[in-house]
């Protein structure tokens, strides 16, 4: 009997936790154009929504800006600080992009580069269907980029970053908003 208590109270103590992880989270953004919110997807992308998770959590994000602008395309940000210091990341994640999420408008991204399994703490928001960034195949070529989540609040705020001036800055040539978009936080909220 004490056997069978003692399982219970154990299997209770892991499933709790991921019940009350249930619902799916939401993460408010204030940034200098003002707050963007986002809903996660932890069931399709459990990695990297941890990741993500992790680096709000720990305000990783604060002082970080939008980066990279290109309007009929997607914003980027979570990386470059305004004077383009970069914050340390946490190890690289793999890449999920296979989880049948696909780059609609509206939905968040993680950013990498050519490698695959690269993405650190750079998200993107697409302004638009980037179906060419959706999983085709495990090849390098065809994996894509990882949907995470998607806004559902501020769409009209992640549309006026798109719209603010862009020129060279930092190591880029070109598409860095002038004056910066900079995040002043990053706030996990309560599940509904």
């Amino acid at each position: 009997m004490f056997r069978r208590l003692l399982l219970t109270a154990l299997v209770l103590t892991v499933l709790v936790p991921t019940l009350a992880f249930a619902a799916d989270p939401r993460v408010r953004i204030e940034t200098s154009k003002g707050t963007i919110v986002l809903e996660l997807y932890p069931e399709k992308a459990p990695q990297t929504v941890a990741n993500f998770l992790e680096y709000v959590r720990t305000g990783h994000y604060f002082g970080t800006t939008f980066h990279r602008v290109i309007p009929g395309f997607m914003i980027q940000g979570g990386h470059f600080q305004s004077d383009f210091q970069m914050p340390p990341t946490r190890p690289a994640i793999l890449n999920e992009a296979a989880n049948k999420l696909k780059n609609l408008r509206g939905t968040i991204a993680m950013a990498r580069t050519g490698d695959p399994n690269s993405a650190t703490d750079q998200f993107f928001i697409n302004l638009k269907h980037n179906d060419f960034l959706d999983y085709r195949n495990d090849t390098a070529d065809g994996i894509g980029y990882c949907v995470f989540g998607k806004v559902v609040e501020g769409m009209d705020v992640v549309d006026a970053i798109a719209k603010v001036p862009t020129g060279s800055g930092g190591p880029f040539p070109k598409d860095v908003p002038r004056p910066p978009v900079v995040i002043k936080g990053a706030t996990l909220l309560e599940a509904k």
